[in-house]
Formats: structure tokens, C-alpha cells, sequence
């Protein structure tokens, strides 16, 4: 098989990139998901709402492949702003099981100078294994 290009009915087109990328192992590789809607609209300016609606769009683009969150392997985070993730992790957690549950993948978490949407405060990257 050979890979298929995941994307969410309803979304805007990416430009440049794809939202995921289905392989022939059932492995689906989610290119950096920011915390803009399905329009590419960014109803948040604060960090937990813009990490909220970026897990959001993972979970959106990990069914529309055929998979739940439970089958998500890894996720890696990139924020701009380490002091505010510390100091927000009661917000975090809150936030994270709102979406994912008591579901916890292999993590990391980058803090990185800037993002290319200037509004982002947060990109997630993301594997998922859909059996």
C-alpha cells in the first residue's frame, strides 16, 4: 500500500505539508498540529487553549485515519515558552486529559525560539500505530 494522505473532512487545505500520512504498516506520521481550528483560525491567544485545540486537531485527524488517541505511540512538543508551560502544569494535565484521557504516549517537550505561524504558542508533532 502505499501512503495515503489523512485529511479531516471540513479543514482547510494544508499549504506546503501534509496533516498525516498513513503508511502500509498502518503507522500514521501527523505533521505538526498547531492550536488553529479546522479553518486555520486562532480562537486562543493562551497557551492551554491553543494546546487544548492542537491536541484536539491530533485526535480529529487520528480518527478520520480509522484510529482513536489510544493509538497514539508519541507525540513531541515544541512551546515557545518553557516558564509558562512549568508554572501552567496543573492546566496542562487538565487540559491534555480533557483530550486524550489517562492516555500517555512516549513524550517530549522542545522549547523552541519562535514558530512559523506567529500566533502559535505551541506545535505538536505526533505517530500513531492504527491497527
Amino acid at each position: 500500500m502505499p501512503s495515503k494522505l489523512i485529511q479531516p473532512e471540513g479543514w482547510a487545505p494544508a499549504r506546503g505539508y501534509a496533516n498525516g500520512m498513513l503508511t502500509s504498516g498502518k503507522t500514521l506520521h501527523i505533521g505538526g498540529q498547531i492550536g488553529w481550528t479546522r479553518d486555520q483560525v486562532f480562537e486562543s491567544r493562551d497557551f492551554i487553549g491553543q494546546m487544548e485545540q492542537t491536541l484536539a486537531n491530533i485526535a480529529e485527524i487520528v480518527r478520520e485515519a480509522g484510529g482513536e488517541v489510544t493509538d497514539i505511540v508519541r507525540l513531541t512538543w515544541f512551546i515557545t515558552d518553557k516558564r509558562e508551560y512549568l508554572a501552567r502544569q496543573k492546566e496542562v494535565g487538565q487540559a491534555y486529559r480533557r483530550v486524550f484521557g489517562r492516555h500517555f504516549p512516549a513524550m517530549s517537550v522542545v522549547v523552541v525560539a519562535g514558530l512559523i505561524e506567529d500566533d502559535a504558542l505551541i506545535e505538536i508533532e505526533a505517530t500513531a500505530q492504527i491497527d
